[in-house]
């Protein structure tokens, strides 16, 4: 069963705050809130804004916050596939902004957001302050994965019955409970019941396949160097999504980059200590204002 606002929206994370505004040829589920220096924040493939839950109540008394679900992720339109990549998905967000006329003094990202977010960065689209990717994924696949990886996933979203399967997978808790356990993270029944809810949406599944179909980081890789705004990657020592040593590859790339680690934590670490989370980002905003 795919989101319905109307079915749906009563009991979403943070509700309030949701507003659908159409920019780029979709119609964008977006929730803006907060006061302060504005703060995009992008979620990762296969989550949503519910993603924020904990988080955007924390930092709302310091930021101007903008939180969308991503093309064809959670409430918001699918574009046509190739809308899937990842500069048509910058290109996407891009518009949102310009739409509800916003600038971002800072950009965040969890996991795939952060390599848009950056992909904004490098294509002028955006010119924040400081630039944060939470378990950041910003390098390709290593080795055979990386032959494989896009490969596999473009069949996939080519075969309906396929997305069909993994959405009725979906209705399955053990299944959402071992995904989520696969991430190094551990987020509590409620957080787990809005990605079992995702998970048995076709429409949602077909995203995140089109996702992975349809991106390649190389051309981000190559390009890190060139980023002329700060690289804050705050990293779960516990992430088995994102290898923690990627971070430290990007670190070695990226002149003047740091990294803050999160012990203990994994690929979710903003969903399981969205406090720790949100004081790191809050002391951003003083370190930058300072």
């Amino acid at each position: 069963m795919n989101p319905n606002w109307a079915r749906d929206g009563a009991d979403w994370p943070n509700w309030a705050a949701s507003r659908f505004v159409h920019a780029g040829g979709l119609r964008w589920h977006v929730q803006v809130m907060g006061q302060g220096p504005p703060m995009l924040l992008l979620h990762g493939t296969g989550a949503a804004t519910h993603s924020w839950a904990g988080l955007l109540p924390l930092l709302a008394p310091h930021f101007t916050l903008v939180a969308p679900d991503l093309p064809g992720h959670g409430f918001t339109d699918t574009p046509p596939a190739r809308g899937l990549s990842l500069p048509c998905m910058a290109a996407g967000v891009t518009a949102l902004l310009k739409a509800i006329g916003i600038e971002p003094a800072f950009a965040v990202g969890h996991s795939a957001g952060g390599a848009i977010a950056a992909r904004m960065v490098l294509d002028q689209k955006i010119a924040p302050r400081t630039l944060v990717g939470l378990n950041a994924a910003l390098m390709p696949f290593d080795g055979i994965a990386g032959y494989l990886f896009t490969p596999i996933a473009r069949l996939l979203v080519t075969v309906p019955p396929v997305t069909r399967l993994f959405a009725w997978r979906g209705s399955d808790p053990r299944f959402v409970e071992r995904l989520l356990r696969d991430t190094g993270s551990t987020i509590g029944p409620e957080g787990a019941a809005f990605y079992a809810r995702l998970v048995g949406s076709p429409k949602h599944v077909a995203a995140a396949l089109g996702m992975m179909a349809n991106w390649d980081l190389r051309p981000l890789a190559h390009a890190l160097p060139r980023l002329t705004v700060p690289l804050v990657l705050v990293v779960g020592s516990n992430d088995r999504t994102t290898r923690p040593s990627d971070a430290r590859r990007v670190r070695a790339m990226v002149p003047g980059s740091t990294i803050v680690t999160l012990p203990g934590l994994g690929h979710l670490a903003h969903e399981e200590r969205p406090d720790h989370v949100a004081s790191i980002l809050i002391r951003l905003l003083e370190t930058t204002a300072a």
